[in-house]
């Protein structure tokens, strides 16, 4: 039962998830010292869930569960309830889901466990339903059942709790891998050739995830080796994306995945990580093949973001929900009753035929009315669009009277927080898509969510906010934070030539090592100030969106590649050695770490170009160094008024200057150089040469 009356402790809270449960009935405690000390004042074992704003099936057990008064009472007599967003503590997250995967064998959200009043945990499960199903427990049987354990033999409990801690620490022990070689990107191809839908694409018969940092492994590996295989596997899932449920073709952005093998019924939630990662794989497949659908499904994708998810401030929300009016997909979907309703007949026969919509439905659920659509495209109409002007025009019409119906249901859920990480990542995006298809939107757009976290969300002594909401940051910075920052920082310089954005990354990046990084090269998750975990986790492989020690790695070369600096070339070489200890036995599950180690290993290309922004010489130049599709490069641009700094961060420039009083581009590659030129179709050449497969 819904408490609106009296809250409970969660009202004091700015994230959207705790808030939402801050009329439940639990007795709820946030993450912190009050908690656990009552824990121990009261020896009772604590309740741990941990879940987000618009995740569906935690929507689904706090209603069964958490607002009922029953539960409630078991809960608020015999245990310590912490709730946690996960989005806001992805340290706190991490640690538990590696023991609901350790003692389960698999994890997701809502995340459940039981643990000492010392942190230490015994029991794990993800969603837990209130009455028994099926041969398995029931939520409040097994809460009845461990606080009689408890009673009766604390010791044995608290006893097997030291076990899995013990086991959870030497999990995050560190070791040496060998040293990594072309084996390992040979054995990521031949792992996700394997799992390949050669018909729908994606890399499972089943659930099937974006995971766009495996098509941009893909990408680069055909850029470097000419395979046309790793590019056929990467288009064939990205066109088959974007022509299915996955992607809203009405109102544009990605939903976080598909629940079938083709795309079409989506899991419905929209994640900010999920648009980023996804403008960079669209953005990479643009520049590798020309094909400008992919360049369409950028804007899309820019579009949906600032119609949906961009803040006044320039920053961006981290989500939209899954569900509106407690249905999972209400928003999003449409029975053939209201396509005619809404439509001319003309426009309602268009719209039908194009977007496969069905008499008796293609989605149905327990929750949605019978006989809805999920509208989608086939491959070969997204590939292939409409000439006929009438149809077109048709279509067009029909698409905004849908939109504008749609706009008056109940929207789902916006997450309005703002995230460090996931902003960076977005910043990324941004940048690179607007270099590589000459969009300065784009690039304003990156430079004024940068400039914003810059102000807002860095504290007087550099370091980062995790989070931004109602005017106030909070929660200290995780490597996440700092390493996907640092990504979107770099590539906003390689849009911009703004050394500002490089310098912030060297600052960002030196904090990072002293906050996060360890004796054997590698960063934790959690900070040295973290001293409210059991263990300072470390992540190796890609989830979701990247690993921070991944896309660390890949700074760590890009950088020492910018400024020819040897101590982050040798910083990146001792981090690798770590990454490839679990890389080597699974790359495929590490496939971002192996982009910054095809980086690493070359060839790659540096290139340095004199002169001054607004001269066409010097634009000439900078086009013919970033006009192709070359992942493994870095350009700086030297100019008049930034000879002082840049050549205080890469002290290699101070020699490089116009020859003969013209902008001049200096070409360098595995660890020699071109002779300096004038001429952009020379610069190209060198690239070409330098770049082209093996």
């Amino acid at each position: 039962m819904v408490n609106k009356e009296n809250p409970n402790r969660l009202s004091n809270e700015q994230s959207p998830y705790l808030l939402q449960h801050q009329h439940n009935p639990v007795d709820w405690y946030p993450w912190g010292d009050e908690a656990f000390a009552a824990a121990k004042r009261e020896n009772r074992p604590v309740f741990l869930s941990i879940g987000y704003a618009t995740c569906h099936w935690c929507h689904v057990m706090a209603h069964e569960s958490f607002e009922d008064n029953d539960v409630a009472a078991v809960l608020n007599r015999d245990f310590i309830s912490i709730k946690v967003d996960r989005e806001e503590r992805p340290d706190v997250d991490h640690i538990y889901m590696t023991v609901a995967q350790m003692l389960t064998g698999s994890g997701g959200w809502p995340l459940s466990i039981l643990m000492t009043p010392d942190k230490k945990p015994f029991f794990a499960a993800t969603y837990i339903p209130k009455e028994a199903r099926y041969g398995s427990a029931g939520f409040i049987e097994i809460l009845e059942m461990v606080k009689k354990k408890w009673q009766a033999d604390e010791v044995s409990i608290k006893k097997n709790a030291d076990e899995i801690t013990a086991a959870l620490k030497r999990i995050n022990t560190s070791g040496r891998g060998g040293t990594p070689n072309d084996s390992f990107f040979e054995k990521a191809y031949a792992r996700l050739a394997m799992r390949f839908d050669s018909v729908q694409g994606g890399f499972s018969d089943g659930t099937k995830f974006p995971a766009p940092h495996n098509l941009i492994f893909l990408l680069r590996h055909y850029q470097r080796t000419g395979i046309k295989n790793a590019l056929h596997m990467a288009e064939t899932t990205l066109k088959n994306m974007r022509a299915g449920g996955i992607f809203d073709q009405l109102g544009f952005g990605f939903h976080r995945y598909s629940t079938d093998s083709e795309w079409l019924v989506p899991h419905f939630e929209k994640m900010l990580y999920d648009q980023a990662m996804l403008m960079l794989a669209y953005t990479e497949a643009f520049e590798a093949t020309g094909n400008s659908l992919y360049a369409q499904v950028v804007d899309e994708i820019v579009s949906y973001l600032k119609n949906k998810l961009r803040s006044s401030e320039g920053t961006f929300f981290s989500a939209e929900d899954a569900d509106s009016e407690g249905v999972e997909g209400k928003y999003y979907v449409w029975t053939l009753s209201e396509i005619n309703a809404a439509l001319t007949s003309d426009e309602a026969d268009a719209f039908i035929a194009q977007y496969n919509i069905e008499a008796y439905g293609n989605f149905e659920s327990h929750q949605t009315p019978p006989q809805t659509n999920i509208p989608h495209l086939t491959v070969d109409s997204l590939e292939r669009p409409v000439t006929d002007d009438e149809t077109a025009a048709r279509l067009a019409s029909a698409v905004d009277k849908l939109l504008l119906h749609r706009s008056r249901r109940v929207r789902p859920l916006l997450d309005d927080k703002v995230l460090t990480d996931w902003n960076g990542l977005t910043i990324a995006a941004l940048a690179k898509a607007g270099r590589a298809l000459n969009n300065d939107e784009y690039i304003t757009m990156a430079e004024q969510a940068a400039a914003f976290l810059k102000k807002n969300m860095t504290k007087p002594d550099g370091t980062l906010w995790h989070r931004y909401r109602n005017g106030v940051g909070a929660i200290g910075g995780h490597l996440d934070d700092y390493a996907f920052l640092v990504l979107g920082v770099i590539e906003l310089y390689q849009a911009t030539f703004d050394v500002c954005w490089l310098e912030w990354a060297l600052s960002l990046v030196r904090i990072a090592d002293e906050q996060f990084g360890t004796e054997d090269g590698s960063y934790c998750l959690a900070s040295v100030q973290a001293t409210d975990l059991i263990v300072r986790p470390k992540e190796y492989y890609d989830g979701a969106f990247p690993s921070g020690n991944a896309v660390m790695h890949e700074n760590l070369v890009r950088l020492a590649r910018l400024l020819g600096n040897a101590e982050f070339e040798a910083r990146a070489h001792r981090l690798s050695g770590v990454m490839s200890a679990s890389a080597g036995q699974s790359p495929d599950a590490h496939t971002y770490y192996l982009t910054g180690l095809l980086f690493a290993l070359g060839p790659s290309v540096e290139i340095v170009v004199t002169g001054e922004k607004n001269d066409e010489r010097t634009l000439a130049l900078l086009d013919a160094a970033r006009n192709s599709y070359t992942p493994n490069r870095v350009v700086l641009l030297k100019t008049q008024q930034n000879t002082e700094r840049l050549t205080d961060m890469a002290p290699y420039t101070a020699a490089q200057s116009l020859i003969e009083n013209s902008p001049t581009a200096y070409v360098c590659a595995q660890n020699h150089c071109k002779a300096p030129t004038h001429s952009p179709a020379e610069l190209k050449a060198h690239v070409h040469r330098i770049m082209t497969p093996r």
